[in-house]
């Protein structure tokens, strides 16, 4: 194990640093001073994500913050965890690593603004089969851009070098992001009603889900990723690995401007899913599936694997990446606010009386 926090060594520490070398790990797979390089070239990408309320450097055994509470009642800390999946098969063969980061802090922001929460600070986890300093450095500058647009601080990682568990050219990546949220002003969708509306925001593609049955079908381990694809208006390994979007700050502006009822990240399990996570009993989403602005590789994928429209919706988020519901007199103000800051809102379908979960019509 190498811990992230020595990217922050004091002269005398980096002496220690120096002399801190084992032959016989090194002969068993595990090369020490290849962690210390890695982590010397990860220094300028952590340094961007560094806010206010960072309290140390990265130099203990764990990451001090202290939140601002001017303002917070009664603050709640939310908490969400994930990683990036099979996408990562895809980095490996087209050896792009800078961008699989903003994927995994993606996918645990994602999660925690689903109930208002501010991102706080986030921490990484990297086991991989051989400590290669640049692709390390690669995959945290990819991590570090993630945070920078979450405004979350990255406080502390954990590079593991797992000869015999990793092949050398290989690795998994996890994270955990921590948020916060004043308890009254917490999105539960215990509000949601009849004829409220669904806001979608558009997703960058495919995200991090479902690429076991997007490299089947594909077939990217014998397939030119290289390729340019016409419809695709780029090469299929380029939209294939398109990062996941970070919808954390239109959606707090949003939620500072006007009642917002419940949010649904739309990941694995796609619609059916995931919609009904975010309505009370006794609601149904009544999806118009004609509004569905759906980016064209979800269509090729469709086709090439002779996917059925059901399992297409119940694997991908079909170009939504999140769900928005609010109270129908706010939708237009609403999508103006989400226009501002950059996001295509638009208006998808409506809460209606039904235990039927989700209606595509």
């Amino acid at each position: 194990m190498f811990s992230r926090g020595e990217n922050n060594l004091k002269d005398k520490d980096k002496e220690i640093a120096v002399k801190s070398y084992s032959e016989a790990y090194k002969k068993a797979g595990v090369d020490i001073t290849a962690g210390y390089t890695a982590v010397d070239l990860m220094k300028p990408h952590i340094a961007r994500t560094i806010t206010p309320e960072v309290v140390s450097g990265i130099g203990g055994f764990g990451g001090l913050f202290a939140p601002e509470l001017y303002g917070i009642k009664q603050p709640v800390l939310v908490s969400g965890t994930d990683g990036v999946g099979t996408k990562l098969k895809l980095a490996f063969l087209l050896d792009k690593h800078d961008t699989v980061g903003i994927d995994c802090v993606a996918m645990c922001v994602n999660d925690i603004i689903c109930c208002g929460a501010k991102p706080l600070f986030f921490l990484d986890y990297l086991a991989l089969g051989k400590n290669k300093p640049e692709r390390s450095a690669a995959i945290v500058a990819g991590i570090a851009e993630g945070c920078v647009q979450a405004k979350a601080a990255l406080i502390g990682g954990e590079t593991a070098e797992m000869p015999g568990f990793y092949a050398d050219n290989e690795y998994d990546l996890a994270g955990f992001a921590v948020g916060m949220v004043d308890k009254e002003k917490i999105i539960d969708g215990s509000a949601v009603a009849a004829k409220d509306v669904f806001i979608a925001l558009p997703s960058s593609g495919l995200h991090s889900n479902g690429f076991s049955l997007v490299r089947q079908v594909f077939d990217v381990q014998n397939c030119d990723l290289y390729r340019n694809v016409e419809e695709l208006g780029a090469t299929l390994g380029e939209t294939l690995l398109t990062p996941t979007k970070i919808y954390a700050q239109p959606l707090l502006q949003l939620a500072m401007a006007l009642p917002v009822k419940a949010v649904c990240h739309i990941t694995g399990g796609g619609f059916y899913e995931n919609i009904p996570r975010c309505l009370p009993q006794g609601l149904c989403a009544k999806i118009e599936e004609q509004a569905l602005r759906i980016p064209p590789i979800f269509t090729l994928l469709q086709k090439e694997g002779n996917i059925s429209s059901r399992d297409m919706f119940n694997t991908f988020n079909m170009g939504v990446g999140m769900l928005i519901v609010v109270a129908a007199e706010y939708a237009k103000q609403a999508i103006d606010i989400l226009q501002t800051t950059g996001e295509e809102a638009y208006v998808i379908g409506e809460v209606i009386k039904g235990e039927e979960g989700v209606l595509l019509c």
